[in-house]
């Protein structure tokens, strides 16, 4: 039966990124989107949610709450799980894997409460739809059980891949930058679509794909597919119709100059294949430049990269020379910006500039600074 009712969802976040989520989802139509830590709730029914799946550029996943309450004791567990409707949203042949968490709560085996959230899913589906069995040969439902203090949390997820995995990087090279997180510094940048983008550490051409994206308003999950696809409550027709329409949207006859370089070959040949697999060839231009000699010509560009941190090479004062050449490329282009994300807590002291802007975030388990430089 398809469910055409208005559920609650939750697009999951890193830290820092709740903002830019509810930005998005606000965006895409759906009023009541509200932040808290970790991510963004919204109401939607299943074509709504599908549509925050294909377009959201900086969550990580879509969650279907199914239940949240009390849990103090496995047995109030049990009981939650099994208040939840889970037959009005799985058939009988669903695969249920269950996973899960747990921070500062009295349940503290993991293991345990999975084992008691499958007995209670099972025993609701077979009263439910009225069966002896459940064979779990069908489409994939994700269930997730998550406490946090003594408040469980159930989750059925929708994406099956996270929303990072967008289907042009096959290889990510050394420490990359997830394509969530380098969407997100595409929006939190100084950049206007309008104006040239370069990316003087473009290692494997996240960034500058993820910004070409965006200037040409594709969706980010345009090409890969989704476990909800799948699933026998939802429209298929509906969800294709909806993929059909933002495959129309995306535009990519007006992109500004977006260029990077890098002085190592071989992330350059990773880059060349990530934009070639992301349909940009042609569209992006990289080439193989040290920071400190690089010259651009034509109107001031927007400088946005990720460059060595340090931590990550083990190499900190050649980082930090590179830092402070930045300050060179800055003065070699009049009217430029310069965006990047560091661990590095000095950053600004060794560059010996003091940047107009800044956001703290994460860059994997990294605690990190986004910083906004202009002249």
């Amino acid at each position: 039966m398809i469910d055409t009712s208005k559920h609650t969802f939750i697009a999951t976040a890193a830290f820092g990124l709740e903002g830019l989520v509810k930005r998005e989802l606000l965006r895409l139509g759906f009023a009541d989107a509200r932040a808290e830590n970790g991510g963004v709730r919204f109401t939607a029914d299943f074509a709504g949610a599908f549509t925050a799946c294909l377009w959201l550029a900086c969550a990580d996943r879509v969650l279907l709450l199914m239940a949240e309450g009390e849990a103090r004791s496995f047995e109030e567990l049990f009981q939650l799980v099994r208040s939840a409707p889970w037959e009005s949203v799985l058939p009988p042949d669903a695969a249920i894997p269950v996973s899960g968490r747990c921070a500062r709560s009295q349940l503290m085996s993991v293991r345990d409460c999975q084992a008691i959230t499958k007995k209670a899913i099972v025993d609701r589906m077979l009263q439910g739809h009225r069966v002896r069995t459940l064979p779990e040969t069908g489409a994939r439902y994700a269930v997730d059980v998550a406490l946090h203090g003594d408040v469980a949390r159930l989750t059925l997820d929708l994406c099956g891949d996270a929303l990072n995995r967008r289907g042009y990087r096959t290889w990510n090279g050394e420490a990359p930058l997830r394509e969530t997180a380098a969407a997100a510094l595409v929006r939190l940048s100084t950049w206007r679509y309008q104006e040239p983008l370069h990316d003087p550490c473009c290692g494997t051409g996240t960034l500058l794909i993820e910004a070409a994206y965006a200037a040409a308003h594709r969706a980010s999950g345009l090409t890969r597919a989704f476990d909800m696809e799948k699933w026998a409550c939802v429209d298929a027709q509906a969800l294709k119709d909806i993929r059909a329409d933002a495959r129309a949207q995306a535009d990519f006859s007006h992109l500004p100059p977006i260029s990077g370089s890098d002085i190592s070959p071989e992330a350059l040949e990773l880059a060349r294949r990530h934009i070639r697999q992301a349909g940009l060839e042609g569209k992006i231009t990289v080439y193989q430049r040290d920071l400190r000699d690089l010259q651009l010509s034509g109107p001031a560009p927007c400088f946005l990269c990720n460059p060595p941190y340090g931590e990550r090479l083990g190499d900190r004062k050649s980082c930090e020379q590179l830092y402070r050449a930045m300050k060179g490329l800055m003065q070699r282009h009049p009217g430029c910006t310069l965006n990047v994300i560091t661990s590095h807590p000095g950053f600004e002291r060794v560059a010996g500039m003091h940047a107009q802007g800044r956001t703290r975030l994460y860059n994997g388990r990294l605690e990190c600074e986004f910083l906004r430089f202009t002249r």
